[in-house]
Formats: C-alpha cells, structure tokens, sequence
C-alpha cells in the first residue's frame, strides 16, 4: 500500500479531501490544487460551499484570482455531502476545537468529522487531523472512531496521522504554502507517505517526528510559549505602570540582546484561534495525569485578566476630569484580534467593549476591517467612518487594535484623551493626552 500511494503521489494521482473550509481548510484546499491535485472541500455550512463554488474568496490568507482558476479548472469543488470522502484518497481534518462554556476542550467537531469520514472511508486512505488539540486525541479519539465507523484497519488498510495547522492571518512573510509542517502518524509507513504528499504541496520543510502525539504536544508548546511570554510582559505592564516605568521602552531596550531574549508585548489580552485555547487543552489533559500545570495556569489567569485591567486604567484615566465610567462616552478603534485583519476571533477588544458596557459606559467602536461582528449572539455595528469632529466627541479613545491604516496624529490631535493599548501611537510627537498600557 506504501508503494501505490507514493507512486500516486508522484504522478499527481491522488486526489484530495479536506474537511472544514475555513481560515485552516480553505488556504490548504487552495494550495493542494494549485499542486496539481483535485481536491474536495467539504463543509456543514452550504454558503460557505456555495462561495467556493462561485469561485468567490471569504479567507484573507488565499489569493482570489487563484482560488477562482482552480475552480474553473475543475480542480477544486465543494460539497455538504460526506458520502465523496469514498472518491479521495487523502483527508485533512481541518474543523475548529474552541473551548466549552466551563473552559474545558470541545472537540465535538472534531469527532463528527471523524465520523462522517469513517462512513465512507475506503482503503488505501490517508487520514491527518490538522485541528489544533490535546495529545493522544488522534489515537486516543479519531483512530477508534475510524476503525469502528469503516470496519478498516490504521496501519493495514488505510493510515493516519496528525500535521499541525501553522496559521498566522495577515502574515506577509509565511502562508500555507512555505511555513514549515510537522507530521506525525502512527508507524513509519504512515509517516512517509502524509510526508510525502505535504512535500508534493508545500514548499517549506516537513519534520518528521515518531508519532502523534509529539506532534500534537509540540503545537501545544509553540503556542503555551507564547502565553506565557506575553503573561510575563502582562505582569510586568501593570508592575511598571505603579512604579511609572514605560513598559514599551523596557522591551525595546531589552531586545537590543542579540542572544537569549525573544520581544513579546504587553496588550490588551490575547486573541486569536490558538494562543487563547491551546493551554486549557493542555492542563485540562494534565489533570488526566494528576498534574497541576502552575505556570501556564498563572499566564492564563494574568492574560484572561488583561481586558477588566485595561477598563480599570481607562477609570483612572477619566478621572483626571472628574467623569466616571457609567455615562462616560468611549470609543474603541480596532476589534480584530490583530493589526490589519478581518478576523476577531477570541478578541480581546470584544471583552474589553463588554466590561465598558458592563460599567455603563456609552461605548462605540471602529474597525476600518470589520463593519460589524457577532459576540453572545449579539451583532454590534461599528462607525461606519470617523472624523476629526467625531473624534473630538468622546471623552475617550482607547486604541484596541494597532491597524496601520489609521491616522494616529490626527486622533491624537483631536481626543481629549487616549489610551493606547497597543503602543500604536509611538510615532505621535504630541504625547501630551496619550496615556500607554
């Protein structure tokens, strides 16, 4: 089976599912065809099948004229119908694992793909989750779901294996296609062809490790790291603030070391689809082992902290002209989780609007990139436009998400106050109603 599924490989035989079209799926659907290879995207929601079909883009990361020539081409379809995962001959699970209501990993997704997938897998299938999750879910979850569900043997009759989404939206530099890949399956034999069929996509490296769950513990680390760092400079933002340190300037100064030190920055909390969850995977698999993840836990605690923080200095900050919180007019610039996206995801922006709310604040925002989003089963609409006049209106601006295409002189010129969160006014000379996180 090794040597047939090599051989189609080479000679751009095989044909291609991936589960789950969104902001992991769809790039990965894209660059699959572009190499050469039919490929099958299959979603749960029909207008998101319908737009790929259309050949009409919705993912920032994925070129529309290539999207729509592959389309034309043939080479990329979409479907709600499992049943064409009999046709390919390699699925990706690539379906979201946020977290429950009680912070514990929902992988509800995850398995009803798995399911779905078993139902008509056939043999001489490769099968790799992407879906970022605890260690041991694709032997421990998806390998019984699939053995069961298709009455196949992993191993024998067909192979699977886990390959770390490595996403960053907006990235200039990285996409899905030259970003380094990690795969690990379950045996050699399963390593060597998956490895094989990302190095016949990709253009960035593919590093091999021993089974699935390194490669599902790895991710972890890539992103727990990050926690933790940004936890620490989280900390040390409120520790400089009483102390009245410019935290912006530590950092700057810090990373003029050119060994042993990586810059992180403090901000309003963390947001996005990994940073935020991949460390409640993480200790909530601990447990399982009687063990108490205490460090991730405490940057958890101090970032999931960050946006009840940042209201508490906008009081101090609207102090200054003897107004209080309740019946204060604020207006939030940025809701995207980062600078020059669309995508607000685990926000922290949406919590810190909420606890204005929460005080009784009267609090507006303004993405130039997202007219409006959905938080709690509410939609918000943002300013469709802002002025100097409008500007000038509230009592204060505070500075959610450092978007480069805003004109920070001109907001500064015209707030009565700002509070930046993000150091994006750094280049403003006039620094006078400027107040940093």
């Amino acid at each position: 089976m090794k040597q047939m599924l090599l051989d189609k490989i080479k000679n751009k035989q095989i044909e291609v599912g991936v589960v789950g079209l969104g902001y992991v799926g769809l790039p990965l659907a894209v660059e699959k065809a572009k190499a050469g290879f039919k490929t099958i995207g299959f979603d749960v929601q029909a207008e998101k099948v319908k737009l790929v079909n259309e050949g009409h883009n919705y993912i920032g990361d994925v070129v529309d004229a290539d999207l729509k020539q592959i389309v034309e081409e043939g080479m990329l379809s979409a479907t709600t119908d499992f049943s064409f995962v009999g046709e390919v001959d390699f699925v990706a699970i690539c379906v979201p694992t946020p977290l429950d209501a009680y912070q514990q990993p929902d992988i509800s997704y995850v398995r009803d793909s798995a399911k779905e997938v078993a139902k008509h897998l056939k043999k001489g299938t490769m099968v790799v989750l992407e879906s970022t999750t605890y260690p041991g879910t694709t032997e421990e979850l998806i390998k019984p779901i699939l053995e069961e569900g298709s009455g196949l043997i992993c191993g024998r009759d067909f192979y699977l294996g886990f390959s770390p989404e490595r996403v960053d939206p907006g990235n200039a530099v990285y996409h899905t296609k030259n970003t380094p890949k990690v795969v690990g399956a379950i045996g050699r034999d399963a390593t060597e062809v998956i490895s094989a069929m990302y190095r016949a996509v990709l253009d960035g490296d593919v590093y091999e490790v021993s089974s699935p769950a390194i490669a599902e513990m790895e991710k972890i680390l890539e992103n727990t790291y990050r926690n933790i760092n940004i936890g620490l400079v989280n900390e040390l933002a409120m520790l400089c603030e009483r102390m009245g340190i410019n935290i912006w300037e530590v950092v700057d100064a810090a990373k003029t070391k050119p060994y042993g030190f990586q810059a992180f920055y403090p901000g309003p909390g963390l947001g996005g689809h990994c940073i935020p969850l991949d460390p409640y995977y993480l200790s909530w698999k601990a447990r399982e082992y009687g063990f108490h993840t205490s460090m991730i836990e405490s940057s958890m605690m101090i970032n999931d902290r960050m946006p009840e923080y940042c209201v508490d200095r906008a009081a101090k900050i609207l102090n200054r002209d003897k107004k209080a919180l309740n019946g204060a007019k604020v207006l939030a610039l940025g809701v995207a989780y980062k600078q020059d996206i669309d995508d607000y995801r685990e926000s922290p922006a949406l919590k810190v609007i909420e606890n204005f709310e929460k005080a009784g604040s009267e609090i507006d925002f303004y993405d130039p990139f997202i007219p409006s989003y959905k938080y709690k089963g509410t939609v918000h609409h943002g300013l469709p436009k802002i002025d100097a006049q409008t500007i000038a209106s509230y009592d204060l601006v505070v500075v959610t998400a450092s978007h480069t295409t805003l004109d920070y002189a001109s907001i500064a010129a015209n707030a009565r106050w700002v509070f930046d969160t993000k150091n994006a006014l750094k280049q403003v000379k006039n620094r006078e109603n400027i107040v940093l996180l």
